[in-house]
């Protein structure tokens, strides 16, 4: 294995902040992977909070703000992963509660629409128990699918 100094490793991790945001906990695990010890770990870090190449707040905002747009995860599935990058749900909380409300449901909406085409059920019971388990793999909370599946019921079976 290549031995890489302290500068160097800075350098790098503050072209790779530069890139793309990053969190604390990512930024820490490269700089381990590379054989970097903790104090120098320490120090990289602080340096790199200091001049602004890593944000907690930044990057909450746009992991939630990608995460629910591109990848269309709900806001459990959103704040697990956050819960896995070492982030204190103190810091990612106010903003998952700034994620416009009808936008959410109208991508909840969508995602259930479009799974309703592909999957496969004997009865409408059957049905709508996989709809919902797959919107609970996506982190969508229950109260927001059956209020999505109550709105999709009543266009698809007017009375």
């Amino acid at each position: 294995m290549i031995e890489i100094t302290e500068t160097e490793a800075l350098n790098r991790v503050a072209a790779y902040c530069a890139a793309s945001e990053h969190c604390r906990a990512e930024i820490a695990e490269k700089l381990q992977r590379w054989g970097i010890d903790y104090t120098a770990i320490d120090r990289i870090l602080k340096h790199l909070e200091k001049e602004k190449y890593i944000d907690e707040e930044r990057f909450c905002r746009a992991f939630i703000r990608d995460k629910y747009r591109f990848a269309k995860w709900g806001k459990m599935k959103i704040g697990q992963a956050l819960q896995l990058k070492k982030i204190p749900s103190a810091v990612y909380a106010s903003y998952l509660n700034e994620i416009d409300e009808e936008e959410y449901l109208s991508i909840l909406r969508d995602l259930l629409a479009s799974k309703r085409k592909s999957v496969r059920a004997g009865n409408e019971f059957e049905l709508n128990g996989k709809l919902i388990r797959f919107a609970l793999s996506r982190g969508f909370e229950m109260k927001d699918i059956r209020h999505c599946m109550d709105v999709s019921d009543e266009n698809e079976y007017p009375e």
